[in-house]
């Protein structure tokens, strides 16, 4: 599930889906993503039926990641998409994956890259991002990992490969998720090629204010996933779509509650034209008031990413206090 909260400037593509300019690659963003996360992670006939189809409805942004199990689904629909004539080439879509955690290692960096676009069937993405500010022993593609298995990111040597896969044209964009500010200001540092986006948990209930407006700042665009909780999955829960301040805005709107948060990843055509339906309408000063004042709390902890024996032995060492 993905959404991305936009800088001032966008354009429209031709479906009138707002984009965003990122601070490196030549193609916009668009505004509004399917997510490609079915946990379990595992691949599917129902997820590549499902991303053909949306496809053929108007996306073009599309998030996958190697631990997903979702490269290849993705890439035999934009292969299918591509033969039926739905789209003329894959340069109309935006496509995003993920390094994981058992790959970010500087030398295996590129391997991993290489294995998705393989997985993909494409010869570039357009955005690759360090799933997660953490490394484990390499050849477990797992979640949950064995608390054995926990090791400190070299970051500079991974930042450094990641900058040598833009630079040989394998992704247009890097970029990081689940990175707190701090890390961020640690990453800056260390840079030759700053990270074109942060994907974080965002929500109503779990705004990040602070992270969102030091991204601003520095330039990186802020793309959310769990916009809506991310029930059934591990780290997911119904306190979104619960929340009863939503729940009386969406009913005077006219409009489903995950419209009014955004976007929610759904393999359901109903649902996924519902999504696509979702900017005609704005929040008046109340509204926004309203939702702006529902207590804050994080869903997605990270806790398989914290072990006594680990480089994080805590929540608040992983998030630098900023749950």
């Amino acid at each position: 599930m993905v959404a991305v909260f936009a800088c001032p400037s966008t354009t429209t593509t031709m479906v009138t889906i707002p984009e965003v300019m990122l601070s490196s690659g030549a193609k916009p963003m668009p505004l509004i993503g399917m997510g490609t996360a079915v946990y379990p992670f595992a691949a599917s006939e129902t997820m590549r039926a499902a991303i053909l189809r949306a496809i053929e409805l108007g996306y073009r942004h599309f998030d996958t990641a190697a631990i997903y199990r979702s490269e290849e689904p993705l890439g035999e629909a934009i292969a299918e998409a591509v033969r039926s004539g739905a789209i003329e080439s894959r340069d109309e879509l935006f496509i995003t994956s993920k390094l994981w955690c058992s790959d970010a290692h500087g030398h295996l960096v590129l391997p991993a890259l290489q294995r998705t676009l393989r997985n993909l069937q494409l010869d570039y993405l357009d955005l690759y991002l360090i799933h997660w500010p953490v490394s484990t022993k390499p050849g477990r593609y797992e979640v949950p990992m064995p608390k054995e298995d926990l090791l400190p990111i070299d970051m500079r040597s991974v930042r450094k490969a990641m900058e040598e896969c833009q630079r040989l044209g394998l992704t247009r964009s890097i970029g990081v998720s689940n990175f707190s500010t701090k890390k961020l200001e640690t990453l800056l540092s260390i840079a030759n090629i700053p990270p074109a986006v942060n994907q974080v948990e965002v929500n109503p209930l779990w705004q990040q204010q602070k992270l969102r407006e030091f991204c601003v700042a520095k330039g990186i665009q802020v793309c959310a996933y769990s916009p809506v909780g991310a029930k059934g999955t591990m780290w997911g829960q119904d306190w979104v779509m619960n929340c009863d301040v939503l729940k009386d805005i969406a009913a005077a709107k006219g409009k489903t509650l995950a419209q009014e948060t955004v976007l929610a990843k759904s393999f359901n055509e109903k649902r996924m034209l519902e999504n696509l339906d979702m900017l005609d309408w704005t929040l008046n000063e109340d509204e926004k008031r309203n939702i702006s004042e529902i207590p804050q709390r994080k869903g997605c902890l990270g806790l398989e990413f914290v072990s006594d024996d680990g480089p994080y032995k805590s929540a608040e060492e992983l998030w630098d206090g900023e749950i």
